[in-house]
């Protein structure tokens, strides 16, 4: 059977590939664990050699990349082609930082005694990817879980299969040792077969509802899991903040990848006595909005799906049914050359309260309500008003200011005058239902490790 991989922009097929069975799951663990016994002991600095020829492979073939991020998720072409030294950096970084984020630690020395911790891999570690940033989502579980010693069985996305098989066949041929790294393809229900295998770690990438029940599992079956879910960010406007940057960064915060981003700003709250003048500003802005198809570098492309788009929809009807005031936007563009494909306008809504579902839910689509606030206590109880907690922004020329609020909020990120805080050497993850587990950095590489401590008596 064939999984298809369907064009956002007008539902052509883009390309098919082989679902995988409960057979190829079962071969594909078995042939993890027997290549583990032998990547376990291949020197670290040898696994990152593997890594260096996949970057140059990645920067050789970073336009068919691209090209097949756009056609598969609708995310514009120049977005697509953005990414690609973005994930070069995260590779180089793995490469300079890999053997020296896992050497052995010494936290002891005296006299006789020797103490230090070592890092040793967990086995096979499956990875369960999302669609919205294929390149960086393969990237973000398989080269961490490789460098530390783990071997890896990757499934896809259903709606990015092609791009991120790619991802996994340029790795592969850099000369991967057989079973080292291999790809399963299919929907939930064969990432379900992979959570269900014999595996020794889980990294996935996805919703909270789907992370939950992911989490559940490995918790039964006593296995580390590392789940980078949902996000309902909140972006905080003060008075004093420099507008002209604000905006700036708000815009891309909220409306990048048609909204498409986990940790992108979800609800934005403003001081009252610039309110008007942002929401003004905002609503300007997305008026010079160009929506089209995104092989040809328009503003804003279609959602991945019929599916996200439906229940984007439902999100902003039952906002309007329940007296929500739409500002710009709300629903699809007209025209013949939006008719087959899952577009949606850059929205806008005001008078919004905590019982709509753009409030209380991720709304994963350029969908953005905004509130007014008057004292810091009364924005920070809103913005952690939220069974999320991911990350949020500050925007604020008080630094004291941004400091003594971004302290108090319920978010594992917390920016303050910028929206760009995806580095490889800063950790990132949730609070509350938006994950368990920190990605990048340091900190992020270890959680693909076990920690031993060797305890040593000199004789």
């Amino acid at each position: 059977m064939k999984l298809q991989s369907i064009n956002p922009h007008d539902q052509s097929v883009v390309g098919k590939l082989e679902i995988s069975t409960k057979q190829d799951v079962d071969r594909a663990i078995s042939k993890a664990k027997k290549a583990f016994e032998t990547w376990r002991f291949t020197p670290i600095k040898k696994r990152i050699e593997y890594i260096k020829k996949y970057r140059q492979k990645v920067e050789k073939n970073k336009d068919e990349i691209a090209r097949l991020t756009t056609l598969e998720m609708g995310k514009p072409l120049n977005q697509s082609l953005d990414d690609i030294p973005w994930e070069i950096e995260f590779l180089d970084y793995y490469i300079d930082k890999g053997a020296e984020n896992l050497a052995d630690e010494v936290v002891l020395e005296k006299g006789k005694e020797h103490y230090r911790v070592v890092f040793e891999p967990y086995g096979v570690c499956a990875c369960i990817a999302p669609w919205n940033f294929p390149l960086s989502m393969f990237n973000s579980g398989v080269i961490p879980a490789l460098i530390a010693g783990n071997t890896v069985v990757f499934k896809p996305s259903e709606y990015t299969s092609l791009s991120q098989k790619l991802a996994a066949d340029l790795l592969i041929d850099s000369g991967l040792p057989e079973g080292v790294m291999q790809v399963l393809i299919g929907a939930g229900d064969v990432g379900a077969m992979l959570v269900d295998a014999d595996i020794d770690l889980m990294w996935f990438t996805g919703s909270t509802k789907v992370g939950q029940q992911i989490y559940k599992k490995c918790g039964e079956k006593f296995i580390k899991a590392l789940c980078e879910m949902g996000g309902s960010s909140a972006g905080i406007v003060f008075a004093d903040a420099d507008l002209k940057v604000t905006m700036d960064n708000l815009y891309w915060a909220r409306f990048l990848n048609c909204g498409q981003v986990c940790s992108s700003i979800k609800r934005l709250f403003v001081e009252k006595s610039v309110y008007e003048k942002v929401l003004k500003q905002f609503v300007e802005r997305l008026k010079k909005v160009k929506i089209g198809n995104p092989i040809d570098n328009f503003d804003v492309g279609p959602l991945v799906s019929k599916k996200q788009l439906e229940l984007l929809e439902s999100q902003v009807k039952d906002a309007i049914e329940k007296g929500a005031k739409l500002e710009i936007g709300g629903e699809r563009p007209a025209g013949k050359e939006y008719e087959k494909g899952n577009y949606f306008e850059p929205t806008i809504f005001t008078n919004v309260n905590f019982d709509m579902k753009v409030i209380s839910e991720e709304t994963f689509g350029p969908v953005l309500p905004i509130i007014p606030f008057e004292t810091e206590e009364e924005v920070i109880e809103m913005a952690n008003k939220t069974e999320y907690g991911l990350t949020s922004e500050i925007y604020t020329t008080d630094l004291e200011k941004g400091e003594r609020v971004g302290k108090r909020l319920e978010s594992g990120v917390v920016a303050i005058n910028t929206d760009s805080f995806y580095k490889p050497v800063c950790p990132i993850g949730g609070y509350k239902k938006s994950g368990i587990g920190r990605e990048y950095g340091k900190i992020g590489m270890q959680e693909f490790v076990q920690v031993k401590l060797m305890a040593v008596n000199k004789p």
